[in-house]
């Protein structure tokens, strides 16, 4: 007698489904498990706005529905897996109240902090986040913007649209063999220094978490909070947390090198957003932001206008590969879960919860 395949509650509206379940992934689904589908009478409209970052949060984004709170119990009921994502609401304790919940949480996007309490990590339970793989869109997004601006292209697309041609004050730069920033050592950063290998950079990395041994690791050397910033490119890769609120101040900003370019795909207020917005505007620095504080933002026509900046709304992470790679990666890691206890790429640690983006 073979053994009953394990029940898996997808708590994502069908939309959501087609955005992070790739083909292979659906017939790996119904290989490997007994699968509960929401549909559409589980589902509520998505709000009409809203602001949901690309490396997580729960509300539904771009305009898709997302579950139902009230449905969710229903649609759990015996499940060993849980398939999340952006529009499942935050899973309430009750779901492991009796002992015998789900054993896994797949979330096919980024952070959890919003989707359960750490307490359910606790018990046991595995909790995998596709935000690694969101991490490899990301660091695409932050070596473009590096590289968009180090070569002045904003200003030099506006001089042929506008009828001109060579701007002879204006000259790009090259990233090969210069000194980058970066600041936090997450999954994000990580996947930006594996893409900056090939240019030979000296990759100057602040995080008070790394150690020296996991810096050789990585093919980067530890630095001081104001090394980092006086590179000629910083990015910036930090969770969500208190500590890392306006950590980048109107004082590191001021120190930057003339002409240095700035990425900001982690979170808005982690840097002192009007100091750099006043550097970039009189010209000395260049910026990428896809994160704000607050979002969106509100800023005046001349700020639009800046040919010094390079404003993106919070999609670093959001590619259409990238998003229907998601719910494939947390499910392979839940089955070596279940199979033989393995803490996949997607394992979300108890004990770096309090650090974690």
């Amino acid at each position: 007698m073979t053994n009953p395949k394990p029940r898996l509650a997808a708590l994502i509206s069908p939309e959501r489904a087609k955005d992070v379940v790739d083909a292979s992934t659906r017939t790996l689904l119904e290989e490997r498990f007994e699968v509960v589908w929401a549909a559409a009478e589980h589902t509520v409209a998505a709000p009409a706005k809203q602001h949901a970052p690309a490396t997580g949060g729960q509300a539904p984004a771009g305009g898709v529905p997302g579950i139902n709170p009230a449905a969710v119990g229903e649609l759990a009921a015996g499940a060993d897996v849980l398939l999340t994502s952006w529009g499942t609401p935050r899973l309430g304790q009750e779901l492991w109240a009796d002992g015998s919940g789900p054993k896994v949480v797949a979330h096919a996007a980024g952070t959890v902090k919003n989707l359960l309490d750490p307490v359910v990590l606790e018990q046991g339970v595995g909790v995998f986040s596709a935000g690694p793989r969101i991490a490899w869109s990301v660091g695409e997004y932050c070596l473009g913007a590096m590289l968009t601006l180090a070569r002045r292209l904003p200003r030099f697309d506006g001089a042929v649209r506008g009828g001109g041609w060579k701007q002879a004050e204006y000259r790009g730069h090259e990233l090969r063999g210069a000194k980058v920033g970066i600041i936090g050592a997450s999954s994000t950063a990580r996947a930006l220094i594996t893409m900056l290998k090939p240019f030979g950079c000296d990759l100057a990395v602040y995080d008070p978490y790394l150690k020296e041994e996991r810096a050789a690791q990585l093919g980067v050397r530890t630095a001081t909070l104001d090394d980092a910033v006086s590179a000629p490119f910083l990015s910036i890769h930090v969770p969500n947390v208190p500590e890392t609120k306006g950590m980048i101040t109107r004082a590191l900003i001021e120190n930057l090198p003339d002409g240095a370019v700035v990425v900001n795909s982690s979170r808005g207020p982690a840097i002192d957003q009007q100091a750099l917005l006043d550097h970039a505007l009189d010209g000395r620095i260049y910026a990428a932001l896809d994160v704000y504080d607050p979002e969106p933002p509100a800023f005046e026509e001349h700020v639009l206008k800046s040919q010094n900046l390079l404003l993106t709304p919070h999609i670093a992470g959001d590619t259409a590969e990238g998003h229907l790679a998601l719910g494939g990666y947390v499910l392979r890691d839940a089955i070596k879960w279940l199979e033989d206890g393995t803490r996949g790429p997607g394992f979300v640690d108890p004990a770096t919860w309090s650090i974690a983006a």
